[in-house]
């Protein structure tokens, strides 16, 4: 899959089999989309495009709402694009002037004259240009004038499972992260740099990496603890042949470890700040300043302020042989 950061970089080609639209989460409803999409472009030996926005429309128009956050990073939902067999990624930079674009100027500079669309693929609910007044009769409407042809997605095809970006990300929010990968079709992921903490883990023999996620705008699941599995890059380079052969050898070992996740601000400690801990099984190593991405799989229980340390330590003892047994379920 191509990435395009700016629609000027785009080399406007002679089918395009185009949609629209945020795909926050990239779920089942979405899915749908982009699957019909890659099937027509490969039926008429087209290409298929997915024009999408960053960042959020909301965060431009109503930037004083710090409340809405996304499923997916820019960079996430990159990748599960490619998964799905997305030909070309067109990342339009969101702004107030973009949000002012006519919906008739929006269909002829951008859908016909920069991308060169011959087909479009649109849910029944999608609105574009200048107030959202651009929706699928406008586009239809247009149709025989730039000579695109138009396909909706209907209403019982997309909602067939009751899903939404805004039903998951309060099902994340409440901590319902099994509900979420069920409408998802994947596990919730985290990702970003290991960074250092003030290592009370290690004193009560739990130690945790914690995560830093870069991106203010992504979503965090509600307070708790959860069964996850944790995913690093262990790829190391070196000049010396026989540190390399050593360092092949422990990198084909699988990098995927089970583990049980903290998201709180630790108020057995009397924490200031909200923190992102994993408890990773099995393993010891130090990997500060490594990024690491961690699948959340099922949550355990609430967060509770405990007596002491003593009290937490005999309640993450218990909390390690819930996940273990929901592992063992699996």
């Amino acid at each position: 899959m191509k990435i395009y950061h700016q629609l000027s970089d785009f080399k406007k080609l002679d089918n395009a089999i185009v949609t629209i639209g945020t795909f926050d989460g990239v779920h089942f409803g979405h899915q749908k989309i982009i699957k019909r999409l890659c099937e027509l472009a490969k039926a008429s030996g087209g290409e298929s495009v997915l024009l999408t926005f960053f960042p959020h429309p909301r965060m431009i128009i109503d930037p004083e709402n710090q409340e809405l956050k996304m499923i997916n990073t820019i960079e996430e939902k990159a990748q599960i694009l490619a998964s799905l067999g997305v030909d070309h990624l067109i990342i339009t930079p969101f702004t107030r002037d973009f949000s002012n674009l006519s919906a008739n100027d929006y269909i002829k500079n951008i859908l016909v004259d920069a991308i060169g669309t011959k087909k479009i693929i649109i849910g029944y609910d999608h609105r574009f240009g200048k107030d959202r007044l651009g929706n699928i009769t406008t586009l239809m409407e247009k149709a025989s004038t730039y000579g695109y042809q138009v396909e909706e997605i209907p209403e019982q095809d997309i909602n067939d499972v009751a899903v939404s970006s805004t039903k998951i990300r309060k099902a994340l929010l409440d901590g319902d992260v099994a509900l979420a990968n069920k409408y998802l079709g994947y596990a919730f992921s985290i990702y970003g740099p290991v960074i250092k903490g003030d290592k009370i883990g290690r004193t009560i023999g739990f130690p945790t990496a914690n995560i830093f996620v870069p991106e203010t705008y992504k979503l965090i699941p509600g307070d708790g603890i959860y069964a996850v599995t944790v995913k690093m890059d262990l790829e190391m380079e070196s000049k010396n042949t026989e540190l390399n052969d050593a360092l092949s050898a422990f990198n084909s070992k699988p990098s995927i470890f089970k583990g049980m996740a903290y998201i709180g601000q630790r108020p057995t400690i009397n924490g200031m700040t909200r923190n992102i801990e994993v408890n990773i099984f099995d393993f010891n190593r130090e990997i500060y300043g490594q990024n690491i991405k961690m699948n959340f799989l099922a949550f355990l229980r609430e967060d509770v302020k405990f007596t002491g340390l003593e009290a937490l330590t005999k309640q993450l003892q218990q909390d390690k042989e819930d996940t273990l047994a929901f592992f063992k379920g699996k």
